[in-house]
């Protein structure tokens, strides 16, 4: 997967990998440092659960993240965070997601070429931009055969709700949002360090709420400074299949139900699509008639926290923290109003 980066971007590890009886991190770590040395390019990397990780989320402003162990809770959203904060540190203007599980190289490539067209695109109307790829197909074998299947499992119902929620605002039935469960995404740190992120897999659904919560004119304003521009939202669809690991039912059933319990939550949601959810998770045997969906946990926006104070600690604590190539680390961003 790292050899679809291109050459220019620096990479960004955050890996909740085990570490016993095998330290897999460790093997990770190595295998970037090996291809960095050799492809001569800078990496980033740290493990979710180093309690000095830990420690310098917390001392930076942010101990919602920590858990009862005092250690950075398991989720991908939570990797997510720390990934942007990471980005913010080196100076970075954008972040680009893709997660580690793909197994073609081209396509990761493909990804990031797809990013630098959408935000390069987006900057000429404003510095608040986003780009989610929707992958062409996702092949799965039956009988043994390949099915490129053009939707998942869980992105059918994310994109089904959400687009609910944009009809009954606009009075007219859409199939707008195609990538509700986009892991694939990257934006411009101006737009990324003013939401709200997320928990768990609930980040990527969550991304859009916050898109409609903060700047879809329903609620009062919070980010003054974004209104005068728009946030454009470019949905990309790419060429190649997305292969990754299938991580069972169960996992598919969780992303989907956490995506909806954040819409179900949030004020933007009306009557009509909160009903239409119940009805859902109780077909679904997730909830039992009368039962609310539980809440996600949703952290302020990673540029509320202290950069500096992020750094120090992370240098001097965080055993798992790796500059690979150089140090690239430094703190020289104004904070975030």
């Amino acid at each position: 997967m790292l050899s679809g980066i291109p050459h220019d971007c620096l990479i960004i590890l955050v890996s909740n990998s085990a570490r016993q009886p095998i330290d897999r991190y460790e093997i990770e770590v190595q295998s970037v440092e090996q291809f960095c040395r050799v492809a001569e390019r800078p990496a980033m990397a740290i493990h979710q659960r180093d309690p000095g990780l830990a420690a310098a989320i917390k001392a930076a402003g942010m101990p919602e993240m920590i858990d009862d162990e005092g250690l950075v809770r398991t989720g991908k959203g939570e990797a997510m965070l720390i990934g942007m904060a990471m980005a913010a540190m080196t100076g970075r203007r954008y972040v680009g997601y893709v997660d580690a599980d793909n197994y073609v190289p081209g396509a990761v490539n493909e990804y990031c070429k797809a990013y630098a067209a959408g935000l390069h695109l987006a900057s000429a109307d404003s510095p608040y931009s986003m780009v989610r790829i929707s992958w062409h197909s996702k092949p799965k074998l039956r009988d043994g055969r390949l099915f490129f299947s053009r939707r998942g499992r869980s992105s059918e119902v994310t994109n089904m709700f959400l687009n609910r929620l944009v009809a009954e605002y606009s009075g007219f039935g859409t199939e707008v949002i195609a990538t509700g469960n986009a892991g694939e995404h990257a934006l411009s740190l101006d737009l990324g360090l003013r939401m709200r992120l997320a928990g768990g897999f609930a980040v990527e659904p969550f991304e859009y709420v916050e898109l409609f919560e903060q700047f879809g004119g329903v609620l009062p304003v919070i980010s003054p400074q974004v209104l005068p521009h728009s946030v454009p939202v470019l949905q990309i669809e790419t060429r190649n299949p997305h292969f990754h690991d299938n991580k069972g039912e169960d996992h598919v059933k969780g992303m989907r139900m956490q995506a909806l319990n954040v819409l179900y939550h949030s004020p933007v949601a009306l009557p009509a699509v909160r009903e239409a959810i119940l009805e859902f998770m109780v077909a679904e045997g997730a909830l039992t008639p009368g039962q609310e969906p539980p809440r996600e946990r949703i952290y302020p926006p990673v540029g509320s926290l202290a950069f500096d104070t992020f750094l120090d600690a992370l240098s001097t604590e965080a055993e798992s923290f790796r500059q690979i190539g150089r140090r690239l680390a430094r703190v020289d961003r104004h904070p975030v109003g």
